[in-house]
């Protein structure tokens, strides 16, 4: 079955490859359609985000879609940079650096340790019109140096405490099996595997 995963960030895109193997179904990416969308993630949760994005690319194509929303939540900030974390930093065309960077302005003079979680929310839209949602949690730290080449976005100053480095210290396959989106995917993997089933009947 060909699953659409409504997102253009190659991180991201690398991340679902790993984590729908084994799974009976194609990953395609929006570049691969040949339609173009862009939708507003106008929701008040990441749920409601991913729900946008993922019927609205299911509509437009004719395939199950699956998207996501996530959210960096740092608790010296009061949960902040959270539904707006990939648009954070207050420059036009902001980076990921330009993103870390503001974070760790925003911190500077807070106590640390800056507790801070990754949190995801996955939507699955059927062709029916049926939604389904599985949600992945990953807590840590904030830390003011950056660490690692691997990952993006806060990847690199997002610590893992019980093992001693960030997430963008972590080989790849380790990140997916301890991130907030592999947690989330792998909670809706049996949602997609009775699609797929449903599919080939």
């Amino acid at each position: 079955m060909k699953l659409l995963i409504a997102t253009n960030n190659r991180g991201k895109q690398r991340e679902y490859r790993a984590l729908l193997a084994g799974l009976p179904v194609e990953p395609i990416f929006p570049q691969e359609t040949g339609v173009k969308l862009e939708v507003e993630e106008n929701g008040l949760t990441y749920a409601q985000n991913a729900a946008l994005k993922a019927q609205a690319w299911a509509k437009a194509t004719g395939l199950p879609t699956l998207a996501d929303d996530s959210g960096l939540e740092v608790e010296a900030l009061n949960g902040a940079p959270g539904l707006f974390s990939a648009r954070y930093a207050p420059i036009p065309n902001a980076t990921d650096a330009d993103r870390r960077r503001y974070l760790l302005s925003q911190l500077r003079g807070k106590p640390r340790p800056w507790k801070a979680r990754f949190v995801c929310t996955v939507a699955v839209a059927a062709p029916d019109g049926v939604l389904h949602f599985a949600e992945g949690v990953c807590p840590g730290e904030i830390i003011p140096e950056e660490r690692g080449a691997n990952g993006f976005g806060y990847d690199p100053i997002f610590y893992l405490p019980d093992l001693g480095l960030t997430m963008a210290e972590l080989p790849p396959e380790e990140k997916n099996r301890l991130s907030h989106r592999g947690r989330a995917v792998r909670a809706i993997r049996p949602i997609l595997q009775a699609l797929a089933e449903r599919h080939a009947s």
